[in-house]
């Protein structure tokens, strides 16, 4: 077993060089000599019933070579309901939904021919807002939704309601109805989030020997090989899937999206096809993190114990169900994490409405529901007159607490992270005199994500020159987890430097199967399977090792390129010679290892719909931020922010203090800047960066960044994915702040200057949600 500090390194990132000077392929910059180039039809409004789709005229025009439509990808797909087809089909529900597909020789001429298709429309009445579309008699979304194929059994489903996740533990009822307990109700909103990455969705297709080639921006391989099949009839084995540099994800490109219209158009002209969203259209038609509303409500003793809690969470999943159904799974370990909790009860729903589909976000779900979670904890503290950092130490879970779900955490993790932060807190002086006459508001908050684990495959080669080379579908989309914390983990097990291992690129070709880079899992589930692989390799070594010295493999070990003789530095052969000599005498020396979550118990009978059950790592942070509010503009000024994080072990310390620095700056933009509407008409009115503020340059503050290792891990060496939390609780820790400044109410995010202003003049009424019933079960299927 090699030392775990051998993996333990600030090691730089090997791609930021060409990163810098520009030299980077990215999927956009690829496409040689004689590629069409493609683009897409889409419609123009939310919803309507499609009279005539005529493509003869454009077919004619010059450079064309092919256009695609319903007709060629009659099916459909989803997760956990196949509800989404690839074209609009019948009818069209979304504005910006995808009618027809053209491929030119020019972009110029695909433009010319797309707008030349001929489209005859009906419109219908749309559903624009979670509350229009939940009441009794709203237009649905999918008359059709009980003929879907379900892909996963359990959940309940109804009208608008594209799906339901229920979480019920103990008698809620008798909680509520003790004599001895405040009840405090709070309702929240947020809006959507765009993920802006600087590359746009784009694929490069090609039709060769009867299989397809899909060169492709994506965080998933493997599910845009399954999906593009999938839709176009053919079985998975006869797509190949390669992915260059990607030049950003967070949750974007988690699901198929343009590479079954590039792989149409390429069998059709017999061409390679390019395909690339503008900024517009990724504008328009981005996968947001949705918008969301929740209610909850919990019966609290004056002793500050919880003994009842309730939620209901709307997420509006636009028009089709996508990543929003598995999402729903979220809300049991993010609003329902963090506190024990004596009876609970939850809903989370994703609704359908007549807007584009949302998707996957960096900690999705959980951002606003700790926003949401961590506001209701200081009404708790309020309402029953206690400190907010007591109540907090007083219930966060701990070691052998049961979580929503009734999943048993193993050890004190969250608590000491609290300790710490208030420690940090009394260690330096509260920068409330640099509010200058502001407003001056301080916040601490806590939060629950975990590593999304799940199979991941893994093959390692050694090379003749005793360098060796690691397989995986793992895709580099800028968190460094393939440059940095792959090579680190393969050098240590095999005593070598990180330099030493080349990581190919992912190709579904080439790689086993693997869930795909999301949810923190790259270095947990990829890390371990290619420790399973170095194991295999290690023995495969000593063995050569042991005959070369005549000595027993248990008496050597590797390091610094060479297996030494223990006890004898400078003994022993190198590595390139146990590798040319393994190539003589055995062939090459290769291992390959796997790995999958091992599936933590939850409590039997108590989830309903869930695609996750239990959490097999937690993870866990603690943010603490100080604000400033202008009273006469209501913009906010950060003062300061620091970050505890529960990391497990940390590998690189540089690059999880660059991810930190990084999610925080985007939380901010999630807390105070970034603003998403959808007009009546069910257009996205944020089409560019004129019009969508993210954080700039002089928005970043410097982040105060404390690492807390030591705890339960299933992950190689004991580490935890460090790059999805950070962002977890900026919103909540923005928005406590805020509150504490302004002694107002904050229910809403983003805290933009107009919203802010209205608080502190009081210029609206408090948020009601009253589609929200009090009443849990008036708004639960199941």
């Amino acid at each position: 077993m090699p030392d775990p500090a051998a993996a333990t390194m600030d090691l730089p990132r090997r791609d930021a060089r060409d990163k810098l000077q520009g030299r980077t392929r990215y999927t956009v910059d690829r496409g040689g000599a004689g590629t069409l180039q493609a683009v897409l039809l889409r419609a123009e409004v939310a919803s309507a019933r499609i009279l005539r789709l005529d493509t003869a005229k454009a077919r004619s025009m010059p450079g064309v070579r092919a256009i695609v439509t319903a007709e060629d990808a009659p099916g459909r797909h989803g997760i956990g309901i196949a509800d989404h087809p690839l074209f609009a089909t019948g009818c069209v529900r979304y504005d910006g939904e995808p009618l027809a597909a053209v491929a030119a020789e020019t972009l110029e001429q695909a433009e010319a021919a797309a707008a030349a298709i001929a489209v005859e429309l009906e419109p219908l009445p749309a559903v624009i807002e979670m509350a229009q579309a939940l009441t009794p008699d709203a237009p649905l979304v999918h008359p059709d939704w009980r003929d879907y194929e379900v892909l996963l059994a359990g959940a309940a489903r109804a009208g608008n309601v594209a799906w339901e996740a229920t979480v019920v533990r103990g008698d809620v009822d008798a909680a509520f109805a003790r004599a001895d307990v405040t009840i405090v109700d709070s309702v929240f909103r947020v809006g959507r989030q765009n993920h802006l990455s600087f590359e746009p969705r784009a694929v490069v297709a090609s039709y060769e020997d009867g299989r397809f080639h899909i060169e492709t921006s994506t965080q998933v391989p493997w599910s845009v090989r399954a999906t593009t099949a999938k839709l176009l009839g053919i079985a998975p084995s006869q797509v190949r899937v390669t992915v260059p540099a990607v030049g950003g994800g967070f949750g974007l490109k988690f699901d198929c999206a343009l590479e079954p219209f590039a792989a149409l158009l390429a069998r059709a002209s017999g061409r390679p096809v390019k395909l690339v969203n503008s900024r517009r259209e990724e504008m328009l038609t981005c996968l947001c993190r949705e918008n969301a509303e929740i209610r909850i409500r919990s019966a609290v003793t004056a002793e500050g114990e919880i003994v009842g809690r309730e939620a209901v969470v709307l997420m509006d999943c636009g028009a089709y169900g996508g990543e929003q159904i598995f999402l729903t799974t979220m809300t049991a370990h993010t609003l329902g994490g963090n506190y024990r909790l004596g009876a609970v009860r939850l809903a989370s729903r994703a609704v359908y409405t007549n807007t584009a589909p949302n998707g996957a976000f960096r900690a999705c779900n959980g951002v606003y529901n700790t926003f949401a979670l961590e506001r209701h904890t200081d009404e708790i503290c309020a309402a029953i007159g206690m400190d907010r950092l007591a109540f907090r130490r007083r219930n966060v879970l701990g070691d052998g607490d049961l979580g929503a779900t009734g999943q048993v955490f193993e050890g004190d993790v969250l608590g000491p992270m609290l300790d710490k932060m208030v420690a940090l807190r009394a260690e330096k002086p509260s920068r409330a005199p640099r509010a200058e006459g502001r407003l001056h508001g301080r916040a601490s908050v806590v939060g629950t994500w975990f590593v999304f684990v799940g199979p991941s495959a893994a093959t390692v080669n050694l090379n003749p020159d005793g360098s060796a080379t690691l397989v995986t579908s793992g895709v580099e989309i800028g968190s460094g987890s393939m440059v940095q914390a792959l090579p680190q983990i393969v050098a240590a097990e095999l005593g070598l430097k990180p330099e030493d291992v080349v990581v190919r690129t992912a190709d579904t070709d080439a790689a086993g199967y693997d869930v795909g880079v999301g949810g923190g899992r790259t270095t947990v589930s990829l890390g371990a399977a290619s420790t399973a692989a170095c194991v295999e390799v290690r023995r495969k070594m000593l063995k050569v090792a042991a005959d070369m010295l005549e000595t027993a493999p248990e008496d050597l070990v590797l390091a610094k390129g060479r297996v030494e003789i223990v006890g004898i530095p400078g003994s022993g052969v190198t590595i390139a010679e146990i590798a040319a000599r393994a190539q003589s005498l055995t062939g090459p020396i290769s291992g390959s290892g796997a790995f999958t979550g091992p599936g933590v118990a939850a409590m039997p009978g108590c989830a309903a719909g869930h695609f996750i059950e239990a959490l097999d790592i937690p993870v866990f942070a603690v943010h603490d931020c100080e604000v400033a509010v202008d009273p006469d503009t209501g913009h906010v000024e950060v003062l300061a922010y620091t970050v505890v994080q529960d990391v497990g072990r940390a590998l690189n310390r540089r690059a999880i203090a660059g991810q930190i620095q990084g999610g925080v700056v985007q939380g901010l933009g999630y807390a105070l800047h970034e603003e998403m509407s959808i007009g009546p008409d069910g257009r996205i009115l944020q089409s560019g960066l004129e019009t969508y503020r993210v954080p700039l340059a002089e928005d970043v503050v410097p982040v105060e960044i404390h690492l807390h290792e030591g705890a339960p891990s299933i992950g190689p060496l004991g580490v935890k994915g460090a790059g999805e939390v950070p962002i977890l609780n900026v919103g909540a820790a923005i928005a406590c702040a805020v509150a504490d400044a302004t002694g107002r109410r904050v229910q809403e995010l983003p805290l933009t200057p107009p919203r802010v202003l209205a608080l502190l003049r009081e210029r609206e009424g408090p948020l009601e949600l009253a589609h929200i019933a009090k009443d849990w079960r008036e708004k639960v299927l199941g």
